[in-house]
């Protein structure tokens, strides 16, 4: 027994190690080591049970393929929650393609994907937009993702690129490596050579649909839409309130739907306001106003900060049921 036990620590210390440069993108030799143990010298018919939190919920959330098959159901808030019973968009609709497919996002609450769906085929009938090219909606059962977001956690958020479908479908390959174009200049200018007003029908047809209820786009978007709807002479602006200016949206917005009535254990955001917001708040995002008071600043003692690693134990109780389920 010691010479079998001593043949396989060897044999786990030298895949560790030949994996180990590889792999260093994503981990350790000491997260490889401990993937090892778990694959190799412990097999199991069935996912190991977690019975505590230590892990990062990230990796567990991360890890499954599917949803879990229980009634469709959103936990927590938009950033620390999970989703039960999630659908999976179509990689290719009639109107739409889901992009990079190999992150394996494009599931949601029903009622967002059936908000997709729709938005994608009334655009291209009546806003001369050929089709949506869908970014990020959730993991199989939300949660906290390996990269790239702090929502999208129950599957009540959506984003889609300001680029439109193009007129065939895209491969696989292409689908991965495409970038998203960026419709801005900088935080104050919008790139008039690549904004169209197919973008501003798109935007206002999303933010009229009555369970959305924000839509994130960078400052210079938010601006041509306040003006847009100045020319078009909109006697109703209260619709402009739900398009948020937020940095980082400038070649994709993000749609965000208030909890599926009923639903017990999901949080709503605080609502939107109601009038379209054009003005200071747009003026503090476009930098109209001053960032920081004038004068020296302080200099101020660096503090060292623990990172925070959100764990199971930190979400609603019941995404350990999500996590859990077949």
């Amino acid at each position: 027994m010691t010479t079998r036990l001593l043949f396989s620590t060897f044999l786990l210390v030298s895949l560790a190690f030949a994996f180990g440069s590889s792999g260093a993108q994503a981990q350790t030799k000491g997260d490889v080591i401990g993937d090892l143990i778990k694959d190799v010298a412990v097999p199991r018919k069935k996912p190991l049970r977690v019975v505590g939190g230590a892990v990062a919920a990230k990796k567990l959330f991360g890890a499954k393929k599917d949803a879990a098959k229980l009634k469709p159901h959103s936990y927590g808030f938009y950033t620390k929650g999970c989703l039960a019973g999630a659908e999976q968009l179509e990689p290719t609709g009639p109107a739409w393609q889901a992009m990079r497919l190999s992150r394996n996002r494009n599931w949601g609450h029903p009622k967002m994907v059936a908000l997709v769906r729709r938005l994608a085929a009334e655009a291209k009938e009546h806003d001369g937009w050929n089709g949506l090219l869908v970014g990020d909606l959730s993991q199989p059962r939300g949660g906290p993702m390996l990269s790239g977001h702090r929502s999208h956690q129950i599957g009540l958020d959506a984003d889609v690129w300001l680029n439109p479908m193009p007129n065939r479908e895209l491969t696989y390959n292409e689908r991965e490596k495409i970038s998203a174009k960026s419709m801005v200049l900088d935080r104050k200018r919008l790139n008039r050579k690549r904004w169209t007003e197919a973008h501003a029908k798109v935007l206002y047809r999303a933010a009229n649909y009555n369970e959305v209820e924000r839509i994130f786009v960078h400052p210079p978007i938010k601006k041509e839409m306040c003006e847009w709807a100045t020319r078009k002479g909109f006697k109703n602006r209260g619709w402009l309130g739900k398009i948020r200016a937020y940095y980082g949206h400038h070649y994709h917005f993000h749609i965000r739907i208030r909890c599926p009535k009923g639903t017990v254990g999901c949080k709503d955001q605080k609502l939107a306001p109601r009038q379209d917001d054009c003005k200071a708040n747009l003026a503090y995002w476009m930098g109209s106003k001053p960032w920081k008071k004038p004068g020296k600043p302080k200099k101020k003692p660096k503090k060292k900060y623990k990172r925070f690693v959100m764990q199971l134990k930190h979400l609603p109780k019941a995404c350990r049921t999500v996590l859990n389920a077949d």
